[in-house]
């Protein structure tokens, strides 16, 4: 397995949601970058260790669980689990689901459930079909957002837990697990690490990080909330805990004059335009990933009472409203 290496010894900061890493010599203390590639994204992590060999292992351990769980969960290969399930769409039979694939579909239709669609894993007919109006700059039409809406809908999807199946009862059904899956990925990672006797980690999963145990000689992990683009937000220092962003701030497209997001919402097939960020800390990635994307979803009123309902999780708002930026925490 390739893996880039870095070896500093260093003061960091990180950006949640936008991964980069900075770093300043800090005598006596060595840390380890490992990056690979995985779910279309850079995958980093670092460790705070003094035997190389040892933090390699560890790294080499945790990256082949990411790439098991890509071939699980990913919808760009045609022939991980996740797409061939979605292929069955319609099959009046149940199929059969790993119990990875079964939990993390468990997780994601529980929380469409509860914030009342706001997340939804079954929205890739309207993802694709996004994309590609993304790509010609113009809206989809009215009759193809209504074809694709036919098969969207979480209550779609049937999980028999008992007997570790499930189907999708619509044909041409697609799911979409951009919310979620890096999050689920990042918390395997860890316990992978962890059962390498490797604690003093930090995993950037394309721009959402998992914190374990803070580094010899501070009290964690120096994080920018929500990136360095945004001043107002505050740096955290994190141990043991996750936080993620999702927003539209910076990725964005405008047709006829009104700005949409990348992201979908998936009551109306089409990108949010509501230009806000969310970013949520939680005790595991795949709570932070998914809450995040959810919390957008749901706009800044109703996401932020969610949030206040959540234990253990802090989030932040962000809305950009002409030239203003203002920012609303669900915490004091």
């Amino acid at each position: 397995m390739e893996m880039n290496l870095l070896r500093v010894a260093l003061l960091f900061t990180l950006c949640a949601g936008i991964p980069s890493i900075f770093a300043k010599k800090s005598k006596g203390v060595n840390y380890y970058k490992f990056t690979e590639t995985c779910m279309g994204a850079d995958f980093s992590i670092l460790i705070d260790e003094d035997d190389y060999k040892k933090a390699e292992n560890a790294a080499k351990a945790a990256f082949s669980e990411a790439q098991r769980l890509n071939n699980v969960f990913s919808d760009y290969e045609s022939e991980s689990e996740l797409s061939l399930f979605s292929k069955k769409s319609g099959d009046e039979h149940f199929q059969p689901l790993s119990g990875d694939l079964l939990e993390i579909l468990r997780l994601s239709k529980e929380l469409a459930i509860e914030t009342e669609g706001a997340f939804d894993i079954t929205i890739g007919p309207f993802s694709r079909l996004w994309r590609i109006s993304r790509f010609r700059k113009m809206l989809p039409s009215k009759e193809k957002l209504e074809h694709a809406k036919k098969r969207v809908g979480h209550e779609k999807l049937i999980l028999d837990f008992e007997n570790k199946q499930g189907k999708l009862l619509i044909s041409g059904m697609v799911l979409d697990l951009g919310g979620i899956a890096k999050g689920y990925t990042a918390d395997r990672m860890l316990e992978i690490l962890k059962s390498n006797k490797i604690t003093r980690v930090l995993i950037d999963a394309g721009g959402d990080l998992l914190a374990g145990d803070a580094p010899r000689g501070k009290r964690g992990w120096k994080i920018d909330i929500g990136g360095r683009k945004h001043p107002d937000l505050p740096s955290i220092i994190l141990s043991n805990k996750a936080v993620a962003t999702s927003g539209d701030m910076e990725q964005s497209i405008t047709f006829n004059g009104k700005t949409y997001s990348h992201l979908i919402h998936p009551k109306s097939g089409i990108g949010l335009t509501t230009l806000s960020q969310v970013s949520v800390i939680a005790p595991t990635c795949m709570d932070a990933d998914s809450l995040a994307s959810a919390t957008l979803v749901l706009g800044k009123v109703k996401g932020i009472k969610f949030l206040k309902s959540k234990p253990l999780v802090k989030g932040y708002h962000v809305q950009k409203i002409s030239d203003n930026v203002i920012l609303t925490k669900t915490h004091d």
